[in-house]
């Protein structure tokens, strides 16, 4: 049976209060954070650096720190994030130079590697560093900005990219991000993913708990 975990983006919580906010949806049962890094070149956003993720480090977050990198270059930023707390790096490898030398990099500096596609981006690059990976992270929004709907046909791409993770013997986690939604995780966790990012569905409810014991209802339905 495969564990699955809810990774909260904190794109969708309360920057005046993020340590509090961080804390609360954890207690809530959440399992990690998910630190979206945005660039305003790359894609067309700018959000936080590497000083705010050290900042959760400062404030007591404990939980892995799921550092999703939509820069361009990615290496020069890499060390950074990872002194600053990172548990997991990924990063688009169109938006490196050589993706081979990034993963390394990443690696060596005591983080896990993890490659991340777009809608429109194909997998096939994916299999070339498969015994390099610990996460692939499947785009079911196009990246830049938080609170858009779910593209259905990306579920294809989960599919595919299950089928990748599940000829290797390594574990390697699968991650999906954008959209998700108590109606639509079910589905998902079908489709084969095993990490959930949600950032408003969460964040903007009434009640994280609710929320995050709906989503692992529906995820249970799903086996």
């Amino acid at each position: 049976m495969r564990n699955y975990l809810i990774a909260p983006s904190i794109l969708s919580a309360d920057f005046a209060r993020l340590g509090a906010d961080v804390s609360a949806v954890l207690d809530a049962g959440a399992d990690m954070v998910h630190f979206d890094v945005m660039d305003n070149h790359y894609v067309p956003n700018l959000t936080a650096g590497p000083l705010v993720c050290q900042a959760l480090r400062e404030f007591g977050i404990r939980a892995p720190i799921d550092v999703h990198l939509m820069v361009k270059p990615v290496d020069s930023i890499i060390p950074a994030f990872a002194k600053a707390g990172a548990t997991y790096i990924t990063f688009h490898p169109e938006a490196s130079h050589d993706v081979g030398r990034t993963l390394q990099l990443i690696r060596d500096h005591g983080c896990k590697t993890g490659l991340v596609f777009s809608p429109s981006i194909p997998l096939g690059i994916a299999n070339q560093f498969m015994d390099e990976l610990d996460m692939i992270l499947i785009m079911s929004v196009n990246p830049g900005f938080g609170g858009q709907d779910f593209i259905p046909h990306t579920l294809d791409k989960v599919r595919e990219a299950r089928s990748f993770i599940d000829s290797r013997s390594r574990h390697i986690r699968l991650e999906i991000d954008g959209g998700v939604k108590t109606d639509n995780i079910r589905a998902i966790a079908q489709a084969g993913a095993d990490t959930f990012v949600a950032g408003s569905a969460i964040f903007s409810s009434d009640s994280y708990k609710k929320t995050i014991e709906n989503f692992r209802a529906e995820i249970s339905r799903a086996q």
